[in-house]
């Protein structure tokens, strides 16, 4: 029965999608003020959608806890001999499970707006809900009629096949639904962008009630490609954190997008000002994410991230990405020009510096769209090209360095207007501090031009990110400006990390017999063993490596070189020595004829801080969601408490003279 529980709550939630379409429509063909009896029921709609999506994804996730053979997307991706934690992590593994995640979060964020959201006009609430049921209807069909996840086989499996190795880890537990959470945050932005576009409601009351959204959607995308990046770094074990995979381009580019919308729309709620910025930015982040899907559930990409299904199935998502993004963008060139001009400002000012950064981000995001793009176009005409860090990283940097100085001095430009004279001082410090480290490192060495670069900018920003604070009493900061100080201190954090793993990064691979010591940088690794070993659905071959630093105790590591039989799959696994100024990452490869096996070793100088910078980026996320909630909690108090004291007032003036 769990199948058919599923199976008929995803119809149920679907008809429901349909109904929140129909009715959000008819509360904006009604208008504000105006009451349609259709129009009452688009929130209970959604309400009771979000719950029926979530009831089908739970029912799935049983079917994987349990693994019930006789449902064939679990005969196809688990396997009884696998530990729980892979069967349940297994249920997104795949194509139609991770689809049925996107959907169930997607409804559960329309359910979470319907209920809880009071703010918008009643006409811009409908809409918003329109387009967010039309959204969730698409993928609804996309699963039932092509993808359905509750599939019964003719007769039961006798045992499954098994999950993709690589993505047997506890990575695979935060990386993808941090991801899918993100997306949909930007899907909850783009239908709060369009329902105010068709409304011509796009003002600082709509840009407070898409903050949340948008900040919530971006902090886990941060969280999202961090693990992803980490993920990567350890369990595929070639030593790198980033490769510029298409399908790791697929998560960085709405992050891109919505990096840039997180800016437009905190400068609309707090100045009304960049309203058609974000109206468009709300369309282009949700655009990339709908591209992302398309990328990896389509099967044109051959990655270890991507879901190779079947062509019809990539042609109906292609299908809705131009349904849906098409439409949006036809909408936006129809009603942009009646977007009222929100307030002006002076090309030297806070609102000028994020202008400017979000054409950087946009470049950049070309810059990634067009290198992700362009192989897939060439292949059409059967020529083979690979893109890869040789583009992205020049290309990009391009745009990057000079977004990066911009953002070093704007925070502590003025609103409106201000005086390049007036923060000579903080633009002198900047500039001193990317020269003076540049100059410093050189000194030691020849090192590479973006690394090095990049730690003369990841100084300055570091110390750019607290000006904001200086003169200022701690206490009384509020809450969102320590976010802002936080997230910018943690790019700067990430990029001397990125940097310090670009310059310094040290490499040794060799072949060693049992006994035999290799060194890199200040280690020492000797090679004490190879043995077999064996887990729940694998065997290996486990080295034993003792690794000393400058003579100190050694350390035991032990890389291995798996095999799994279900499905058969041979992986390496990276074995991990941290210390606070870096990484000793190491692999095992084949053993060769005379009886040597093959090491391979790095010393990686503070790559972590990229990392840790992340997770600082994300907190910074958060703390600005809790301090704009609590300025946003206390202006609706006030409002409430001024319309309480107003209609006092109004009745003592109604009562009749004694």
């Amino acid at each position: 029965m769990i199948a058919e529980i599923g199976l008929a709550a995803l119809w149920l939630a679907a008809a429901l999608a349909v109904l929140q379409m129909v009715s959000g429509a008819a509360a904006l063909r009604a208008g504000e003020g105006a009451v349609d009896p259709l129009a009452i029921y688009a929130r209970p709609a959604a309400i009771v959608q979000a719950v029926l999506a979530v009831l089908a994804f739970l029912m799935l996730l049983w079917a994987f806890a349990i693994t019930d053979l006789s449902i064939k997307l679990v005969a196809t991706n688990s396997h009884s001999m696998k530990p729980l934690i892979y069967k349940l992590t297994g249920t997104w593994g795949n194509h139609e499970g991770s689809m049925l995640l996107w959907v169930g979060v997607l409804a559960l964020s329309g359910g979470l707006l319907a209920a809880f959201e009071k703010r918008l006009p009643q006409n811009t609430m409908g809409a918003t809900l329109a387009v967010q049921g039309f959204v969730a209807l698409g993928f609804y069909a996309f699963l039932l009629l092509s993808s359905n996840p509750f599939e019964r086989l003719p007769v039961p499996a006798v045992e499954g096949t098994g999950l993709n190795p690589l993505l047997q880890d506890i990575g695979l537990a935060i990386h993808p639904p941090t991801l899918y959470a993100g997306y949909v945050g930007l899907s909850v932005a783009f239908s709060l962008a369009m329902g105010a576009l068709l409304t011509r409601e796009v003002n600082p009351n709509f840009a407070r009630v898409m903050r949340p959204w948008v900040l919530g959607a971006w902090v886990l995308l941060t969280l999202g490609i961090t693990a992803g990046s980490y993920w990567a770094y350890y369990e595929l074990g070639w030593g790198g954190w980033w490769f510029w995979d298409p399908v790791e381009n697929a998560s960085f580019m709405p992050w891109l997008a919505a990096t840039a919308l997180m800016h437009s729309v905190s400068v609309l709620a707090a100045r009304d000002a960049l309203r058609t910025w974000t109206i468009m930015l709300g369309v282009l982040a949700f655009s990339m994410s709908m591209l992302g899907t398309f990328l990896v559930r389509s099967g044109v990409l051959t990655s270890v991230h991507a879901f190779a299904v079947d062509p019809e199935r990539g042609s109906f998502i292609l299908a809705l990405l131009g349904l849906y993004i098409g439409g949006a963008f036809t909408i936006f060139a129809l009603r942009a020009g009646a977007v009222a001009e929100g307030k002006r400002f002076a090309a030297v000012s806070r609102e000028g510096a994020l202008v400017f950064n979000n054409v950087m981000l946009s470049a950049i995001l070309a810059i990634v769209l067009l290198g992700t793009l362009y192989p897939l176009l060439t292949e059409a005409f059967n020529v083979r090209v690979s893109v890869g860090p040789p583009y992205f990283n020049p290309a990009s940097a391009i745009f990057a360095v000079p977004m990066f100085l911009v953002m070093a001095v704007g925070p502590i430009l003025r609103w409106k207007d201000d005086k390049p004279a007036r923060i000579q001082f903080e633009v002198m410090l900047v500039a001193a501090l990317l020269i003076g480290v540049i100059a410093a490192v050189s000194f030691f060495g020849s090192f590479p031009f973006l690394p090095l670069l990049g730690l003369g900018l990841a100084a300055a920003l570091a110390v750019a990110a607290i000006l904001p604070l200086r003169g200022r009493k701690l206490t009384r900061v509020p809450v969102a400006t320590w976010g802002m100080v936080i997230a910018h201190f943690g790019v700067a954090v990430s990029l001397f990390g990125m940097a310090c793993e670009g310059a310094f990064t040290e490499e040794r691979l060799a072949a060693v017999a049992p006994g035999g010591t290799e060194q890199v940088g200040d280690f020492s690794v000797t090679l004490e063993s190879v043995t077999p070993v064996a887990g729940p659905n694998w065997t290996a071959l486990e080295a034993r490596l003792a690794v000393s630093q400058n003579g100190g105790a050694p350390v035991i590591l032990a890389p291995q070189a798996r095999n799994f039989w279900s499905p058969p799959q041979a992986t390496s696994e990276s074995a991990l020595l941290t210390r606070w100024d870096g990484q000793l990452y190491a692999v095992i490869g084949n053993q060769a004829e005379d009886g040597r096996w093959q090491i391979r070793v790095w010393w990686k100088p503070f790559v972590t801080f990229i990392w840790y910078g992340g997770l600082l980026i994300a907190l910074g996320g958060v703390l600005a969601i809790a301090g704009r909630v609590r300025v946003d909690v206390k202006r609706r108090s006030a409002v409430a408490k001024a319309d309480a004291r107003r209609a006092d007032l109004e009745a003592l003036e109604a009562q009749p003279a004694e």
